[in-house]
């Protein structure tokens, strides 16, 4: 449990400070950015039907000019409210899992860590998708200055009368596609987690049987867990953009495998990997972190 503490309290504090970046994140992968494009391109007189999209940065003094400061935390209630069920269901998840598939399977193996990091993020994404619904839906609210914001509860209640219960789980097909990046993630992880370990067996060969963790050991953990970060993230970004289309209010996306093909043939294939950089930049730091959080109370509890 105190694992878990530990992994809730980096990812609160991440939450927090990582939701402007994520507000702008949602709006640059949402359909309404089109319709920005196209209006901007009536608005300089252009003929071409559609410009290129405003970037991250263009886009969050946007939002700051037109809508105010506050509105770069839409969608932070659901987000706090959520990061906790969700780590704590992902981590115990993952724990049980590995240990279970360890007595099965070859201990610690790659297909340990791939099948417990699925089964985890399988598990998270069914319990914790309402939540998520919601904090899209919010930070798509795009109000002027002075106009009353739509609040959690209003966003509840519209999502129940349009669609009923179904509607809470709008978008969970493109979460369970995006488990594969939490697989590649941890794969690589585990990878370089052994490399390291074995990279450092050598030095302890003539020392003592138990192996004292440096900084340098966390230092690593952190580098390993930015780079399989990155890799997993690129490989498997589309789903984000997808499952943000399928969560609009009104949306004309129906499926995963509808929206797959119908965003490239509208928009292009680019259009499926809009605020990628913005995504990496919020990511990355907060994953390191939440590694390396992870590591250092497992080896102070097993210490």
């Amino acid at each position: 449990f105190m694992q878990q503490d530990n992994t809730l309290c980096g990812g609160t504090v991440g939450a927090i400070l990582t939701c402007p970046l994520e507000v702008v994140k949602t709006r640059l992968q949402s359909s309404s950015i089109t319709r920005y494009e196209v209006h901007l391109s009536t608005v300089n007189g252009a003929t071409v039907a559609r410009m290129s999209p405003p970037g991250p940065l263009h886009f969050l003094k946007l939002i700051l000019e037109k809508e105010g400061a506050r509105s770069l935390f839409r969608g932070l209630g659901p987000n706090l409210v959520g990061v906790a069920p969700s780590r704590a269901i992902y981590f115990a998840a993952y724990s049980t899992a590995k240990e279970k598939l360890n007595s099965v399977l070859e201990p610690d193996s790659t297909q340990v860590h791939m099948v417990s990091a699925g089964l985890a993020g399988f598990t998270a994404i069914t319990a914790t998708n309402p939540i998520w619904l919601i904090k899209t839906r919010l930070q798509l609210d795009a109000r002027n200055r002075g106009e009353r914001r739509m609040s959690a509860f209003e966003c509840v209640r519209r999502v129940y009368q349009t669609d009923g219960l179904r509607g809470f789980y709008r978008g969970m097909s493109a979460s369970y596609a995006g488990i594969s990046e939490t697989v590649i993630h941890f794969v690589i992880y585990e990878s370089i987690k052994r490399r390291l370990l074995e990279a450092k067996a050598p030095q302890n060969m003539d020392e003592e049987e138990d192996v004292s963790k440096d900084p340098s050991d966390f230092v690593g953990m952190m580098l390993a867990a930015a780079t399989s970060k990155t890799c997993a993230t690129t490989v498997a970004y589309p789903h984000e953009v997808i499952r943000t289309r399928l969560r609009e209010e009104g949306t004309k996306y129906r499926s995963f495998f509808q929206t797959l093909t119908t965003v490239p043939k509208e928009e292009g294939y680019r259009a499926l990997y809009r605020g990628l950089t913005t995504h990496l930049v919020r990511q990355i730091p907060n994953t390191a972190i939440m590694m390396c959080t992870y590591e250092l109370v497992v080896y102070l509890l097993n210490g």
